[in-house]
């Protein structure tokens, strides 16, 4: 943990501006909605003094890119894996945020907090930097020199007066690992993400049909993208996850069995999980080009069997898997 003054980032709101500006949010709409609130911390909540800055590690067991070599397989980031990380991070939020107002009651001090974790307009990793957490990586995800890059963001924002933590500084020197990972080129420059070719984007944020020079990129990647992540050389210092809620329940399932999901279905297999949140259509169109990306043959009937689905994007997306499997 760490903290921060709520003003502690007076630069993130001409940071954000210039993105949206660029139009590097594709579809993100919410970010441009409340940009005000986004770009200034103390803007959102004018009472707060303090801003507590809570990671939680979800680090991987093995690989999380190994899945990548099993084409008829889908893979799915691995912050994916368990259950929703929401749910638990607010609850742990929770929990610390009243035991801070209890203390500070004993002191005979009233606090009030609210906490977020990606719900509301926060821009956690400038303020998890600002609060000495980590730093943002040329991959624009935060990192730490104690636990990687694979951990959650929660923020408890209060009125009580919290001594500031030291910021953190960039450690990565001339490394490019994260983004010569990149499989669609998502990085425009080192510390800059264009999130219209990031697969994560492309898979959870884009609605409707993928521009079709990127669905070839995106091999069996079905829901985000750990690419940048995994090839960060600071997760050598990585800290096992202790949440038993994060432990893999997804696993790498068939792309045979996913596209064959109706809606019933789809819910009843990811309930408890992110992905729900998606919708049907949406995974299975993501399903739909990682079978057009498999070169399995054997997974063509089920792609021409989608190519009606009531669906439009599902449907687009069976055609071009269909197009591609009949090209050998």
């Amino acid at each position: 943990m760490g903290i921060c003054r709520p003003d502690a980032v007076p630069e993130a709101a001409g940071r954000l501006r210039a993105f949206l500006a660029e139009g590097r949010h594709g579809q993100m709409q919410w970010m441009e909605a409340r940009e005000g609130w986004r770009g200034s911390a103390a803007a959102l909540w004018p009472e707060a003094r303090a801003v507590v800055m809570l990671a939680e590690t979800y680090t991987p067991e093995s690989d999380p890119t190994a899945g990548l070599a099993q084409p008829e397989r889908g893979v799915i980031s691995c912050y994916a894996q368990g259950k929703d990380y929401h749910d638990l991070v607010k609850r742990r939020l929770k929990r610390v945020g009243r035991w801070l107002m209890d203390h500070a009651a004993r002191q005979g001090v009233a606090a009030e907090i609210k906490v977020f974790v990606d719900t509301a307009p926060v821009m956690e990793k400038p303020l998890a930097q600002a609060a000495g957490l980590g730093w943002q990586g040329k991959h624009t995800n935060l990192l730490s020199r104690d636990l990687g890059n694979w951990f959650f963001l929660g923020a408890i924002f209060t009125t009580l007066e919290l001594p500031a933590d030291a910021a953190e500084t960039s450690h990565c020197g001339s490394c490019r690992a994260c983004l010569q990972a990149c499989p669609t080129g998502a990085f425009p420059a080192p510390y800059q993400l264009d999130a219209r070719r990031c697969i994560s984007y492309l898979t959870i944020e884009h609605a409707g049909p993928v521009d079709e020079d990127l669905r070839g990129l995106m091999g069996n990647r079905i829901y985000g993208c750990d690419d940048c992540l995994a090839a960060c050389p600071w997760n050598k210092f990585a800290v096992a996850a202790q949440e038993i809620g994060y432990q893999p329940r997804v696993g790498l399932p068939e792309l045979a069995e996913l596209a064959g999901l109706d809606d019933a279905a789809f819910r009843a297999r990811f309930a408890g999980s992110p992905i729900k949140r998606i919708g049907r259509g949406r995974f299975v169109r993501n399903v739909l080009y990682a079978i057009g990306n498999s070169g399995a043959a054997r997974l063509l009937p089920l792609a021409q069997r989608l190519s009606g689905d009531e669906d439009p994007t599902v449907a687009d997306a069976a055609r071009w898997a269909v197009g591609r499997l009949s090209q050998g």
